[in-house]
């Protein structure tokens, strides 16, 4: 499971056994709590394993927003960094092999990776305030 901040493109993956929404709802509930007040609104895609967002939303009274149906430029940002960990992850590899180690360190190289929309900064620098760079 994929979560990316729109506006900083900080990444957080999380390797989850099945599709099934308590397991993605429990995930999802640790991010927002880790969180706090920084996230205001969540657009996951139409997929089953988001059916119980209502739960999440009696917790934690963040607005869940649907894209539209077959329309994934609604969820642009999202879809940009799944393609970014299609580069270490190819669609059809067999992701019972993949480690939660693999799956933190291609978070770590993506959001320490330098982004042209964040005038060459990483998700990293930009989500915490953080300067990683002496230029």
């Amino acid at each position: 499971m994929t979560a990316v901040d729109r506006k900083t493109r900080f990444l957080w993956m999380k390797k989850i056994d099945k599709k099934q929404a308590a397991l993605v709802n429990q995930v999802l509930f640790e991010i927002i709590d880790s969180l706090g007040e920084a996230v205001k609104s969540f657009t996951p895609d139409r997929g089953k394993e988001f059916s119980a967002y209502q739960e999440l939303i009696e917790e934690t009274g963040i607005p869940f927003y649907f894209p539209d149906a077959y329309s994934p430029w609604q969820r642009g940002t999202n879809e940009n960094t799944n393609g970014l960990i299609r580069e270490y992850l190819p669609k059809h590899h067999e992701m019972d092999s993949v480690s939660e180690e693999l799956i933190s360190q291609i978070a770590k190289k993506l959001n320490l990776r330098p982004r042209k929309c964040l005038n060459w900064k990483t998700p990293y620098e930009v989500f915490f305030n953080q300067s990683l760079h002496l230029t």
